[in-house]
């Protein structure tokens, strides 16, 4: 194989994958990032004593590539166990916290569900096989296969605390394209779960990991293990198409331009980032605006921490989601203190809170002192919270998580179009593989 010189656009988590998985195919890289740090989303910053994460606060490693992948770069070994206890989910039922069954035996006495709603849930396996489509929504499919009141307090909870959104704005084909492949082979999502072949590649146990100085590390660890050139503070500003070549026009943090020339570029840049860019001589240079084409909701991260003797519930858990028939501002909360050792001061406790996404955008427009005042006014109720904290912050994104919505089928297609057009372009990212950390590293 001959080596070629390519250029890596995006120091996130699927860029410095993708680095590292063509390094490891022979071929010179040139990772580009336009902030002065690699990560993108992916940060772990210390205050007053607290870790916190404005990223992903958990990797769940459940397939064997992925573990692959963070041995072959020396970060497997270092990487933190959760706490057994984070085994534990919690979801707001009628105002109080309700714990998730973990067993066949939790399930009939959890109250997470009425009676009826559980018979509902159980007829699952004698039920047909459904009409799935391409253009099916999340919500349909549950409502479906499972019965109304599983959206409601299964799935809504769910889906805000994986993508800040709702079920109904959702492609099931992109969002958990799993399910749909569970029903068109096995026609039941138990006997599905239940087959060998959805254990396919994955991992005796799933393990849910973190590090000590937070997910951050996982970055600086992979980023160790890039031999080529790393350039920080570069903005894209313009792709030119030459004859068989890419030139890229960057402009670093110092005001001056630099114009590398690369065999092939990979593009894993945010969605709102391509439409930015001038593309000069791009065939189907229209198409672009289809990929960028992704909505992203605003999404606010509150970080409160305690004294452990002001907080009545044990935080013996990962944390809560709430439904959003529950009517609350919040979408759920870590018990960051308890998922891993480290995250707060000895005798201190940490909750990570999230307000905003596609639920209530709005929230995210509010004050400092007023967010603080809503997300402690309804952890009070919840948890059992007395007095002030005695830590507080406040992350803001104004563009939250990708949705892989009814648009995403586009987007791809558009994408596919674009590379068969324009040899040596490759465009990924997590608004075109998903947005979770393994498809990330796998899917880049």
């Amino acid at each position: 194989m001959n080596s070629k010189n390519i250029g890596v656009l995006g120091g996130g988590l699927s860029g410095i994958s993708k680095a590292l998985e063509l390094e490891g195919m022979g071929h010179n890289v040139h990772l580009i990032e336009s902030a002065v740090q690699l990560g993108g989303v992916i940060q772990s910053v210390e205050k007053d004593g607290f870790l916190l994460d404005y990223g992903a606060n958990t990797l769940s490693l459940r397939l064997e590539r992925t573990a692959k992948t963070l041995d072959s770069c020396g970060a497997l070994p270092h990487a933190l166990e959760a706490n057994p206890e984070a085994n534990k989910r919690f979801i707001v039922r009628k105002g109080q916290l309700i714990a998730l069954p973990t067993s066949p035996l939790g399930f009939f006495g959890s109250q997470f569900l009425s009676p009826l709603g559980k018979v509902r849930l159980l007829l699952e396996p004698f039920l047909p096989k459904g009409k799935s489509t391409l253009n099916e929504s999340v919500a349909e499919f549950i409502v479906r296969r499972l019965g109304k009141e599983a959206l409601d307090y299964c799935m809504n909870p769910f889906v805000s605390g994986v993508y800040a959104s709702k079920p109904e704005s959702l492609s099931l084909a992109h969002a958990f394209p799993s399910l749909m492949r569970m029903e068109n082979e096995h026609r039941s999502l138990f006997l599905g779960l239940l087959s060998k072949k959805s254990r396919e590649g994955r991992l005796p146990k799933t393990r849910l990991i973190s590090f000590e100085r937070g997910m951050k590390e996982l970055i600086d660890r992979m980023a160790d293990h890039i031999k080529g050139k790393v350039s920080l503070g570069c903005q894209v500003c313009e792709i030119h198409r030459l004859e068989n070549r890419w030139k890229v026009l960057l402009q670093n943090k110092d005001e001056s331009d630099l114009e590398p020339v690369f065999d092939e570029i990979i593009c894993t840049l945010p969605s709102h980032s391509l439409s930015s860019i001038t593309w000069k001589n791009l065939k189907g240079s229209a198409k672009i605006d289809e990929v960028s084409d992704t909505q992203e909701y605003p999404l606010n991260l509150v970080y409160l921490g305690f004294d452990e003797s002001q907080v009545r519930h044990p935080l013996d858990g990962f944390g809560f989601l709430v439904p959003e028939c529950e009517k609350l501002n919040i979408l759920g909360s870590l018990f960051s203190s308890t998922l891993f050792p480290g995250r707060s001061p000895k005798g201190k406790v940490l909750l990570t809170t999230f307000v905003g996404g596609e639920r209530m955008p709005e929230l995210t427009q509010l004050s400092d002192n007023r967010t603080y005042q809503l997300v402690l006014s309804e952890l009070t109720k919840l948890l059992g919270i007395t007095g002030e904290p005695c830590f507080r912050h406040l992350k803001r994104w104004s563009r939250g998580i990708p949705l892989p919505d009814s648009k995403m089928r586009g987007r791809i297609k558009a994408r596919n179009s674009i590379e068969k057009l324009n040899p040596g372009l490759f465009l990924t990212g997590a608004h075109l593989t998903g947005v979770s950390l393994p498809n990330c590293i796998d899917g880049a």
